[in-house]
């Protein structure tokens, strides 16, 4: 019996593979990567959150007074419209996932449930760049009021929260640019470009979430 059962394991076949991830039993390194990195970007903005509530609790009324400077209605518009976008997002890596590219060719753009990765993707980073051009309305209006980076420690910190997150959401958008120009630029859909959409999909639910808890801290705790 000892024998038949080396034998079997003498003979068994290699581990099954996927194409461009490696064995079937092994994480995605890109993945991993991704999440590890985004780790170390978390720590980064807890740091800031961290200078955030230290500052407020040391100049409560200089907090009083420009809190009441913030436009709060708007920042929800566009806060929903962040959050919006990671719908779209995950909607375009699950087709990413299923091999679907884009909506089969003569079918009309109106015909949403024919959409693809690109045609979701294409969607999300609309929805980011309009949450980017309302921050930067946004950043005008408080200017205009006297809240800049070297005005006082409300307006360093309000810039530098607000404003590096927003450079993530811009890196964010130039990485959609990057797969979507992939989908155009490659005659085969592998699964090395579906991980690549599925990564970056990690990388804008993170800044998604990110923002969500900046909202909660500089627009509802004031």
């Amino acid at each position: 019996m000892a024998t038949t059962a080396a034998a079997s394991v003498k003979h068994a076949g290699p581990v099954p593979s996927i194409p461009g991830s490696g064995p079937a039993t092994r994480p995605n390194m890109v993945a991993v990567g991704t999440m590890v990195w985004l780790s170390s970007e978390l720590m980064f903005f807890a740091a800031l959150f961290a200078f955030y509530f230290t500052l407020r609790g040391h100049l409560p009324d200089l907090w009083d007074e420009r809190t009441a400077q913030l436009n709060v209605p708007f920042a929800s518009a566009n806060t929903l419209i962040l959050v919006i976008s990671s719908v779209w997002c995950q909607l375009g890596v699950l087709q990413a996932e299923r091999g679907v590219v884009a909506r089969p060719v003569g079918t009309r753009l109106t015909r949403v449930s024919a959409w693809g990765m690109r045609e979701w993707y294409v969607l999300t980073y609309i929805f980011g760049a309009t949450f980017i051009a309302g921050q930067v309305y946004e950043y005008a209006h408080l200017i205009e009021e006297g809240v800049t980076l070297s005005s006082d420690s409300y307006g360093s910190i309000f810039y530098l929260a607000t404003g590096f997150h927003g450079m993530h959401v811009t890196g964010g958008l130039i990485a959609f640019l990057l797969i979507l120009g992939r989908t155009f630029t490659t005659r085969r859909y592998s699964h090395a470009q579906a991980t690549g959409a599925v990564v970056t999909s990690y990388y804008w639910h993170f800044v998604d979430v990110v923002w969500i808890a900046l909202f909660l801290m500089i627009y509802v705790l004031k």
